[in-house]
């Protein structure tokens, strides 16, 4: 095979409409981050993830987006509105994109981390009970919110979470950020705590370039986000700050590829779910190899944004014995931006040699992939912070959580619009030729 197959690559739609909005904001000279463009996003958006009320000309869409530069800002402001404020705690999900957690420190305050479950992956509504009555008896105080993540977009438990949370008064704000269309119990996520978290990275289910969006469904909230969104300047002819604030708006030409996108966007999220079983089902008759799917109770329907697989320690790769020989000095995996060079080929938390092997033997024949998200408790950034951990008998692995033992054995897969069925057929191959 002579491409490469990437994880998950920005596919535009057919027609081009995403240049079309882009001409028009060049047209007009709406280059700036605001517009028609900005606008027509947002209540596309709206109609997409909102839950719909009366019929006709009297239907309401009940919830309210604000189009943002990313979906860290779309956390960082659903904080803010939370009334998140330097010493306070916020639970969240461990086993999570550094997205998730970062914006509480933004912010002064310390988070709190949560194992996952085995099944989802996802935030552990037990465990969560039991740090919000920790945290309550060691600070005298209950944590601020909520952060649960839907992971490579797997719904979490938020009938569960939602009941926990109301019983302590906290609110949650849904990273839904991978899980753009993903639904649980039919509605879409995003849509079930205060805040929901939105992102459109080149490599999501669908993109602005860069961008993310904030969902609410209070106007007085969302009047409010929208003003900490455009440095909350004050009415007045001249430029008045009483409160500080970001530039967080998308710009118009970013937005325009979003309508566009838009529109293929239910597309993306069928293919996705198509690729996923054709994994589940090319690939279930190899030891040591499991997919994971979503709980098969009826309530989950993920989009599936990436493919994910599990290698039992047991399972011996091509090139195994040299795994973690040498320092990464570039970024791995399709990774953008600047990277620190390690300064050893080794961590105390990583995937196991088997996996890395996988990796690489993967990479050596055009396809990428890339390990699991490195739970944020064993990250260097946050080493001493408050972590609430499950014991995971995954795999033989009694002494750590379910996030670690999850990290030590799986990987990410090809899954996006571009990745056909033969693309598919052939990953699977080189999966089976890695295994001696």
């Amino acid at each position: 095979m002579n491409k490469r197959i990437y994880l998950c690559l920005a596919h535009m739609s057919e027609a081009g409409l995403e240049q079309k909005y882009i001409k028009e904001a060049f047209d007009t000279n709406w280059v700036v981050p605001l517009g028609p463009n900005v606008n027509g996003f947002e209540k596309d958006l709206e109609e997409f993830v909102g839950r719909v009320e009366g019929a006709g000309e009297e239907a309401k869409v009940c919830k309210r987006v604000v189009a943002l530069s990313s979906g860290t800002a779309a956390v960082h402001l659903a904080l803010i509105a939370c009334g998140v404020k330097p010493g306070d705690e916020v639970l969240v999900q461990s086993f999570t994109f550094c997205a998730s957690s970062h914006p509480i420190t933004y912010l002064g305050a310390t988070p709190v981390f949560v194992d996952s479950e085995a099944d989802s992956w996802n935030m552990d509504p037990e465990l969560l009970e039991k740090a919000i009555l920790s945290r309550i008896e060691v600070t005298g105080r209950a944590p601020k919110a909520i952060v649960p993540v839907a992971l490579y977009g797997m719904p979490y438990r938020i009938d569960r979470i939602l009941e926990i949370a109301n019983r302590y008064g906290i609110p949650v704000v849904e990273d839904a950020a991978e899980g753009f269309g993903s639904r649980f119990n039919g509605r879409v996520l995003g849509t079930f705590g205060k805040y929901g978290v939105l992102s459109f990275n080149g490599n999501k289910m669908i993109t602005t370039s860069g961008g993310g969006a904030l969902i609410t469904d209070s106007e007085d909230e969302w009047r409010e986000i929208m003003m900490y969104a455009t440095q909350y300047r004050e009415s007045y002819p001249y430029y008045q700050h009483e409160k500080i604030g970001y530039n967080y708006r998308l710009s118009n030409i970013c937005a325009g590829i979003g309508r566009g996108q838009m529109t293929v966007a239910e597309e993306h999220i069928a293919h996705h779910k198509h690729v996923q079983r054709l994994y589940e089902d090319l690939l279930s008759d190899v030891p040591g190899v499991k997919v994971h799917a979503q709980p098969a109770t009826g309530e989950y329907d993920g989009n599936y944004w990436l493919c994910t697989i599990t290698l039992d320690p047991s399972v011996r790769v091509v090139g195994q014995e040299n795994a973690y020989k040498t320092v990464v000095t570039g970024a791995v995996g399709g990774a953008a931006g600047v990277i620190h060079v390690a300064s050893s080929a080794t961590t105390d938390c990583q995937p196991n040699e088997n996996v890395e092997a996988m990796r690489v033997f993967l990479d050596a024949a055009g396809i990428e992939a890339r390990p699991l998200w490195k739970p944020m408790h064993k990250q260097p950034v946050y080493k001493g912070c408050a972590a609430y951990l499950r014991p995971c008998s995954l795999f033989g692995c009694e002494s750590e959580s379910v996030s670690e033992a999850l990290f030590k054995v799986g990987m990410c897969l090809p899954s996006g619009p571009y990745v056909t069925d033969e693309d598919v057929k052939y990953i699977v191959e080189t999966i089976k030729a890695a295994i001696q």
